[in-house]
């Protein structure tokens, strides 16, 4: 932390009152994490670089004229909650929805985003049984293969949104694997948390004419 009136996080710069919420949903997540195991317990020492900067990267992509973030399989708030708190303070009209079936899980998004007055939607179903959402961006970390990962994007988003999907190191096997089944755009930017990991930025999902 510094004095200065705004610091960065992953590349962003951010008030310190953001670096502020930020921190107290860390703490809300570390608090409850022993009973329902919202992240992994190898991460915990590092939960600051692997899922709360790793959770701030998605938000670079940020469309400008974005209104509907969708976040999948939102687990313990990341990247969603995370997202939620960067944009009060840079889109603070954005409106993030979160789908988690977890019903546990989905009761900690819901009690952490009344306890950062967060004005998020909490959905406690599977993202199949969702109607169509429209959504501008839709994220989802660590959930599912590419190719199932699109069809959940190829619902919900607008006819000009994006994805955003964090992949670890065999990224490309996973696009290649794709690819055989669906049509998109996308490009790939490396990780700011994971050396050899990437950002996947993807466009224009359809499915693949098959022959």
């Amino acid at each position: 932390m510094t004095d200065a009136a705004e610091v960065t996080i992953a590349g962003l710069s951010v008030s310190r009152e953001t670096i502020a919420a930020l921190k107290a949903f860390e703490a809300l997540v570390l608090r409850w994490n022993p009973a329902i195991n919202l992240v992994s317990k190898a991460t915990v020492p590092d939960i600051w670089q692997r899922h709360i900067v790793d959770s701030a990267q998605l938000f670079v992509h940020c469309p400008k004229a974005v209104r509907l973030w969708l976040d999948v399989g939102a687990g313990g708030g990341f990247p969603g909650l995370v997202i939620a708190i960067l944009a009060r303070e840079t889109v603070p009209g954005l409106q993030v929805v979160l789908v988690e079936s977890d019903l546990r899980k989905a009761t900690f998004l819901r009690q952490a985003a009344r306890t950062l007055e967060l004005p998020v939607a909490v959905h406690a179903e599977r993202i199949e049984t969702l109607p169509p959402m429209n959504a501008d961006v839709i994220s989802a970390r660590a959930l599912a293969p590419l190719s199932q990962l699109l069809g959940f994007a190829q619902r919900h988003l607008s006819p000009a949104g994006i994805a955003l999907f964090p992949k670890g190191t065999r990224y490309a096997d996973e696009v290649a694997e794709a690819q055989k089944n669906w049509d998109f755009e996308f490009d790939s930017r490396p990780s700011l948390s994971e050396a050899g990991s990437a950002i996947l930025v993807i466009r224009k999902i359809n499915r693949a004419r098959q022959d």
